[in-house]
């Protein structure tokens, strides 16, 4: 192994002779080999702050001016920032009625099989106006259960008893 410098940062690291007798330049990691291109540069991802190389193609072609290390930490990022108001489908706030009572100290549970697996439960509005979405309003059903409290009287009482 022989040491060598890198040919953009200057700092020193361990290379195999035949490498460096078969390549003209010498980086000690893919950033300083990018960034010793010029054809690009070095960004900081908007989400996790990471450094990452970006091509010019891929600078000038950013829709928001924002530049992120993966695609992963732009999907987060633009999860974060098109929530609520910014939504384009957002519509006052209204139908956001099971975030509200996700958010609550209810258990997360079916009032009246008790499931509780998150993929099947849905949210009753207990004097079933769709508008009234205060909190005592709300309750967790699964979706058999909702079904039957919509249909039959007997399984309506329960609820009304509640």
């Amino acid at each position: 192994m022989g040491i060598i410098g890198c040919d953009y940062c200057g700092k020193e690291f361990y290379r195999k002779p035949s490498h460096i007798l078969s390549a003209e330049k010498h980086y000690c990691s893919s950033i300083c080999q990018h960034a010793g291109r010029k054809k690009g540069q070095i960004i900081k991802c908007e989400y996790c702050g990471n450094k990452a190389y970006k091509s010019l193609k891929d600078l000038n072609r950013s829709k928001y001016n924002k530049f992120f290390c993966t695609i992963v930490c732009r999907n987060k990022w633009y999860g974060k920032e098109s929530r609520r108001e910014k939504h384009p489908n957002w519509k006052g706030g209204k139908f956001s009625y099971k975030e509200a009572l996700r958010r609550s100290d209810m258990e997360q549970k079916c009032f009246l099989c008790r499931n509780a697996d998150p993929r099947i439960l849905a949210v009753h509005h207990i004097d079933q106006n769709r508008k009234n979405n205060d909190i005592t309003n709300l309750m967790w059903l699964c979706h058999n259960c909702h079904f039957l409290v919509h249909h039959y009287s007997r399984e309506s009482n329960k609820i009304s008893k509640k």
